[in-house]
C-alpha cells in the first residue's frame, strides 16, 4: 500500500467516529515528548546522529510484539515526499510544521487509521501522538502512556530526577506530556461569552489556541485547549485537569444554545440558512469566511435546525478546504484567488451530493 493514500484522502478513518460530547468536542489529542540520552536534541544533531535516532527507535517499532495492538505502522520519510503532501499531512494535524521544515532524517509513523501519529527528529527525538473522536482524553492518554512505555523498555531517555524529561523546549521539561481537545464553541461567540471563558481558562494551568496550535487562528469558532504546565505536576493531575475544565465548558456552550434556540431562534435559524446557501451556490469562498460559514452549518445539524451534511462530511470539509489539500486536489502553484474559487466549487459539489 502506497504511503501516499496517507494525504491522499481528507478523512482520518478515526474520524469517523463519535466520541463523547462530539457535537461541541471536536477531538481530542495526547502528545508526548522524550529525547534520547547521550545523543544531541536534533536542533543541534548533525545528519549521523539524526540518522542514529531514526535507526534505533525504527528498531523498536518493527520489533516489538508489544506493539502488534497498534497493527501496521507505515513509515513516511520527509526527505522522500513532496513539499505538497507535507503541507497535506500538517493539515489533517498527523505531522507538526516543525517536522514538516525538518530535512535532516526526519520521519513519521502512522497507524492505518491515522489514530497514533509517532514523529522522529521533530523538534525533539521523539513524539508520540494520539487522536481520538469527541472528549477521550483518558482515554487518549492511556494509548499514549502505552506506547511510551514500550520506547522507555527499549532505549534511555533524556531524565533528570529533578526535572523529569528533558526537551528542546522548557515549555515541554518534566512530563513532556501536552493534552488537548478541539472543541467547536459557536454559541460561546455570538452570546460574547467567550473571552470570559477563555480568561478563566487561563487562569487554571490552561492555553488556548487556532486550530493548528501555537501562533494559529480560531478561524470556524474552533478552539484548542491544552495544559500549559509540563512541570510540577504529574501526568495524571495534567489530564485530570484538563478533563474538569473541559467539562464546564461544554456546560457553558450547551447552555449558550439552548439560550439562542430559546431567546433567538429565528435568527440563529436565519444565519445558518444563509451560510448554508451561500455555501451551496457561491463562486469564490476565501479560507476565513469558508470556515465561518461551515461552523454555521455544523451549529445547524447539531441543533436539529438542518437535516444534514452528516459531521464526518463536515469534518472533511475542513481539511479539504485548506490550501494544501485544494493545491494536491485541483493542482499546484494556484494562487489565492484560483484556490478561493475551487475551495467554493468543492464545497457546492460536496453539499450537492449531500
Amino acid at each position: 500500500m502506497s504511503n501516499l493514500r496517507f494525504t491522499d484522502k481528507a478523512l482520518s478513518e478515526w474520524m469517523r467516529g463519535n466520541g463523547q460530547d462530539s457535537d461541541i468536542v471536536i477531538s481530542t489529542r495526547v502528545r508526548v515528548a522524550r529525547n534520547l540520552q547521550h545523543l544531541p536534541f536534533p536542533l543541534l544533531a548533525n545528519a549521523e546522529q539524526s540518522g542514529e535516532v531514526l535507526e534505533r527507535l525504527t528498531a523498536v517499532l518493527r520489533d516489538d510484539e508489544h506493539l502488534d495492538e497498534f497493527g501496521n505502522l507505515h513509515i513516511i520519510k520527509l526527505n522522500e515526499i513532496e513539499e505538497l503532501d507535507k503541507k497535506v499531512l500538517v493539515e489533517k494535524h498527523l505531522i507538526s510544521p516543525s517536522l514538516a521544515n525538518e530535512s535532516r532524517n526526519g520521519a513519521v509513523f502512522l497507524t492505518e487509521d491515522e489514530a497514533v501519529s509517532i514523529m522522529i527528529n521533530e523538534e525533539d527525538h521523539l513524539r508520540i501522538q494520539c487522536l481520538y473522536p469527541g472528549f477521550q482524553v483518558k482515554e487518549a492518554w492511556e494509548r499514549a502512556t502505552t506506547l511510551d512505555d514500550v520506547f522507555e523498555s527499549q532505549v534511555d531517555y533524556a531524565f533528570d530526577d529533578k526535572r523529569g524529561y528533558l526537551t528542546s523546549c522548557p515549555t515541554n521539561v518534566g512530563t513532556g506530556l501536552r493534552a488537548s481537545v478541539m472543541m467547536h464553541l459557536p454559541a460561546l461567540v455570538m452570546t460574547q461569552q467567550i473571552n470570559r471563558i477563555l480568561s478563566a481558562v487561563s487562569q487554571v494551568g490552561l492555553t488556548v489556541r487556532g486550530i493548528y496550535g501555537e501562533g494559529s487562528e480560531a478561524l470556524g469558532n474552533l478552539f484548542q485547549i491544552s495544559n500549559q504546565i509540563t512541570l510540577g505536576q504529574t501526568e495524571s493531575e495534567i489530564i485530570e485537569n484538563l478533563h474538569s475544565v473541559v467539562v464546564q465548558i461544554i456546560e457553558h456552550e450547551k447552555n449558550a444554545r439552548a439560550r439562542l434556540l430559546s431567546e433567538s431562534k429565528l435568527r440563529i435559524t436565519d444565519r445558518i440558512m444563509r451560510s448554508f446557501g451561500i455555501l451551496s451556490y457561491a463562486a469564490v469562498l476565501d479560507s476565513k469566511e469558508a470556515a465561518q460559514r461551515l461552523s454555521d452549518v455544523r451549529l445547524g445539524v447539531d441543533l436539529g435546525l438542518l437535516n444534514g451534511p452528516d459531521i464526518p462530511v463536515m469534518n472533511e470539509l475542513n481539511v479539504k478546504t485548506q490550501p494544501g489539500f485544494l493545491q494536491k486536489t485541483f493542482g499546484e502553484g494556484m494562487n489565492p484567488s484560483e484556490r478561493d474559487m475551487y475551495r467554493a466549487k468543492l464545497i457546492r459539489e460536496t453539499l450537492g451530493e449531500q
